[in-house]
């Protein structure tokens, strides 16, 4: 009896002891498992990461590249010396004005107009009346007739083309008192007239005595349908 006791003991024993083995090694395995999880899941995170880091650099290294071609097209199109040129000029009846006008076009220049405080009538232009305003100042070389136009800014200009219509076979003493008005240092001036017939004279050279400072090149007369195409060709026979 006591040897079926001490068997049945031990192998209750054993039982128990294989069912404690058998919940150590599942409790290994539960623990192994999680773990594995773990390792997948930071595994996952630092390869998004790294992904995420590859394309800011990307996307750095993508904004220092130089410029596109068509960027190129468009600043080779827009030379910066379109910004340097001025088209001054007056004009009484609007003769001077469409010259002036094709100028800007060909060179990208800005305009500017010579007003006069008091507009000229056709009166005033009468070149037959010797009592005519017009007559009577350009007879006096003394005469300075105010600009009616806002004052304008020279500063950044390298060039200057300054119209104006023949009168007596000079220019309007109102040009003499816009030369006298501002300073040409620095800047190249290239006169150009209009007229039915008479040329420019020396309508430049008075000019530059009075100026008294810039770079006066000579001047040329057009007639009041002269092209852009024509204009083009004197321009560049200039540079």
């Amino acid at each position: 009896m006591k040897k079926i006791l001490s068997i049945m003991t031990l192998t209750l024993l054993l039982a128990v002891l294989t069912a404690c083995g058998g919940n150590s090694q599942a409790q290994t395995t539960a623990d192994t498992q999680a773990a594995e999880t773990q390792i997948a899941a930071e595994a996952e995170t630092a390869a998004e990461e790294t992904a995420e880091e590859a394309a800011s650099e990307a996307s750095a290294e993508a904004a220092v590249e130089e410029p596109s071609e068509e960027a190129e097209a468009v600043t080779e199109e827009t030379p910066a010396e379109h910004a340097e040129v001025l088209v001054a000029y007056f004009s009484a009846t609007g003769t001077t004005k469409g010259v002036a006008e094709r100028i800007a076009a060909v060179t990208g220049g800005d305009l500017y107009e010579i007003l006069a405080a008091e507009p000229y009538s056709d009166a005033d232009l009468n070149y037959n009346d010797s009592s005519s305003r017009s007559t009577k100042e350009q007879n006096d070389k003394s005469a300075r007739p105010e600009i009616g136009s806002e004052d304008i800014s020279l500063d950044g200009y390298t060039t200057v083309y300054l119209g104006f219509p023949i009168w007596w076979g000079e220019e309007p003493r109102i040009l003499d008192t816009f030369v006298e008005k501002y300073s040409f240092e620095g800047i190249t001036v290239i006169p150009f007239c209009t007229s039915g017939s008479s040329g420019i004279g020396r309508s430049g050279p008075n000019m530059e005595a009075l100026a008294g400072s810039g770079t006066w090149l000579e001047g040329k007369r057009f007639g009041g349908n002269v092209s852009e195409a024509d204009l083009q060709s004197w321009i560049e026979g200039i540079k």
